[in-house]
């Protein structure tokens, strides 16, 4: 049962696509397939997005996302409203991503 919707920004949509993107260019077959697991674990959220930690660093308001891995490399931070979860950040791990602390 679904209890949550999901709704994912322009940002983080492209974010998701850069780190696609930047697979495809070495494997496409396997940027697909990491394009199907970051879709599927981003659904996932419709259901117990709670179970996830928060994200809590400096300059980042204190308990107000949410984090998931994916494939222990992609760091999604989301938000959790209502009845409706909020994706905000899509990261690759491996990339700067101190922009995001700032």
């Amino acid at each position: 049962m679904d209890d949550y919707n999901v709704i994912v920004s322009d940002a983080a949509r492209r974010q998701l696509e850069e780190c696609v993107a930047f697979i495809a260019k070495d494997n496409e077959e396997a940027a697909q397939r990491l394009r199907a697991r970051l879709v599927a674990g981003i659904r996932s959220l419709c259901a117990m997005p709670n179970r996830y930690p928060f994200f809590n660093e400096p300059y980042i308001p204190h308990n107000k996302y949410h984090k998931m891995y994916i494939e222990k490399y992609y760091l999604i931070l989301y938000q959790i409203m209502d009845t409706t979860v909020y994706v905000d950040y899509a990261v690759d791990c491996r990339r700067d991503y101190f922009w995001l602390l700032r």
